[in-house]
Formats: C-alpha cells, structure tokens, sequence
C-alpha cells in the first residue's frame, strides 16, 4: 500500500466530517451512554461521545462507514475528549486508554475493509486528539492572571496517554486539532515525538489549529503565522484550521498557511456558522462551492468537515477536489 506522504503528492485527500452531528440523530439518552457496562456508574454521563465506543460501537462504526462511503480517504477517531483532563468530567480518568484503543480499532476495523475492496484508494485512521478543556496560556480567573489550571507537563503525560493508545488500537496518522492555545499543542507534539522516540516510528502528524472569531486569531492570541511559526519545529504531515468558521471565513488564513509551510495545509471548516439554536444551516451544495475557491486557488492537500457536517457534504467535496490537483508542498518559507 502506498503510504500517505506519497498519495498527498498525487491528489487531494479528503477528511470525513463531523462525528458529534452524526451520533446526535440517534438521539441516545442516559441508558444509551451507559450500556450494560455502566449501568450504576455514580454520576450522568450522557455527552460523553467517547464512551459510546465501548457502549454503542455500531453506531460509531455506522458513521465511519458512511463518510468512506461518502467519498473520505481519512476517518477521525470517536477520541476527541480522550484524554485524562476532559474526561474527569465523568470520573472515567482509567478508562482512557480503553476509550482510545476501542475507538482506534473500531475506525481501523472499516478503514481495512474499504481499502480491502478498492485497493486503489486506501483508507486511513486519523487518532483524533482534542484541545482538552483547560488551557495552559491563560487563567481561568479574571481576579488572578497568573493562574494556570493545567501545566504543560501534566497535558504532556496525559497526552502521552492517549497517543500510545490510539497506536496501538492501530490509528495511522496522529491529528492535533482544534486548537485553541498553541501551549496545549506543543505539549501534545511534545508527547507524540516521546512515543514516536521510544517506539521507533514514523507515524504521520497533523496539526489543525481553530481561528476564534473575527479577529482572525487563535484563542491564546496568534495569527495563522504565529501558529504555524511555533509549531513548524515538528516533522507534519500537514498544518491547518477547523471548526469555529465557516469555508468562506477560513480563506485568508489558509493563504497564509499555503503560502508559507513546507508540508501539507488541510481544511476542515463548519458548515457555516451556527444559527440562533447552535445548529448549521448550511448545505452540501453551498459548503462545496466555497471549498472550490481553495481548490481554485491551489490551497490545500487534504480538505474535510468539522462541526455540522454529513456524509452529504463529504461527497460534494470529495466529488469537486477529484477534479483538482493538491498544492505543491515545497515553498519559500520564513
């Protein structure tokens, strides 16, 4: 099988979209979330979409299946709030390794079976890792600036954690995304290359930041090339932007990403911005046609969907980047 760093010089890969819209349709309550398994745990835990690998693993193998369906070459693992951090929020801190390795095989499982009947396309696995709920740039505390309520080294143990986990449930690229504090993500690149060190691998990185608002600036205060400046120190796969805006709003800072990484820029926008009730009006039809300006302009390798994306949208935009060839990967950096 051709590996990936290859195939992203032939053509444009396509990531799926969003995992959060699809699993809210099966409108799954409390003793959906707890199975048998747990049934008496003390406290809710609906929302809590990682567990349903263990609890409702068809319905997390069900989406997989329909965004490869759909035209995807690379699926996300159901691990985003799969670390120790965010999932202390449930009492689940032990369960975390379960929770990556389980959701890291479920994808991997159908990723197989696609590659198994077309082996022209292969399918690959993207362990999804999360920003966590904390941040370690700024304090919680308007009273006390100088407050931190995670340190950089316990977001290196506890994505270390995570990665080892989704390596072993057999993810083969590691994606950094949403990111909203660059510290954050340094601590996890920080523990991928610890793990990639130890163990003697090469597994492909992706890092995807999250533009806030307007400002066109990450949440701990950076421009897309401040972003990418202080990550660039890492061997990627690719850098880029999801969530938070729309296609059209993500335009201008893939520019600048285009214009100066010497490695792969990615895409995975919402389906616009959400309405009065936080859900996206956008369709497959009018997302696709704002992604065709990136492909117009040579922008992106690797192009998907984050929050409000389908199966829909994946196939209009796999449909519109078969036509496109991927941007060159060598340019005059900094």
């Amino acid at each position: 099988m051709k590996n990936i760093e290859k195939i992203l010089e032939e053509r444009i890969l396509v990531l799926d979209g969003a995992m959060g819209t699809m699993l809210q349709r099966h409108k799954f309550t409390e003793e959906d979330f707890r199975g048998e398994r747990f049934k008496d745990w003390p406290i809710p835990i609906q929302g809590n979409n990682d567990v349903l690998s263990i609890t409702q693993p068809e319905a997390i193998k069900e989406v997989h299946r329909l965004y490869f369906e759909a035209g995807a070459d690379i699926v996300e693992t159901n691990t985003f709030s799969g670390t120790t951090i965010a999932m202390a929020d449930y009492q689940m801190e032990d369960l975390v390794y379960e929770l990556n390795y389980q959701s890291a095989k479920i994808a991997k499982e159908v990723a197989i079976d696609f590659t198994s009947k077309e082996p022209d396309k292969p399918r690959f696995v993207a362990g999804s890792i999360g920003p966590t709920n904390r941040t370690a740039s700024m304090s919680p505390d308007v009273n006390d600036p100088g407050y931190r309520a995670v340190t950089f080294d316990e977001l290196r143990i506890a994505y270390k954690q995570q990665v080892e986990a989704l390596i072993d449930g057999g993810a083969d690229i590691l994606l950094v995304e949403t990111i909203f504090d660059t510290l954050n993500a340094k601590a996890a690149l920080f523990a991928i290359e610890e793990v990639k060190d130890e163990r003697n691998l090469e597994t492909p990185v992706m890092v995807s930041g999250t533009i806030t608002d307007a400002s066109g600036r990450t949440l701990s205060g950076q421009t897309a090339e401040a972003f990418l400046i202080s990550v660039s120190h890492i061997p990627m796969l690719s850098v880029g932007f999801n969530c938070a805006l729309g296609a059209n709003q993500l335009t201008p800072h893939l520019e600048v990403l285009a214009k100066k990484a010497n490695f792969g820029v990615s895409a995975h926008p919402n389906a616009g911005l959400p309405n009065a009730f936080g859900e996206y009006d956008e369709t497959p039809e009018q997302m696709a046609s704002q992604i065709k300006e990136y492909l117009d302009k040579g922008l992106v390798n690797i192009v998907g969907g984050c929050c409000g994306t389908t199966p829909d949208h994946i196939k209009a935009i796999a449909d519109l980047a078969k036509d496109y060839k991927p941007r060159k990967l060598t340019v005059d950096s900094f």
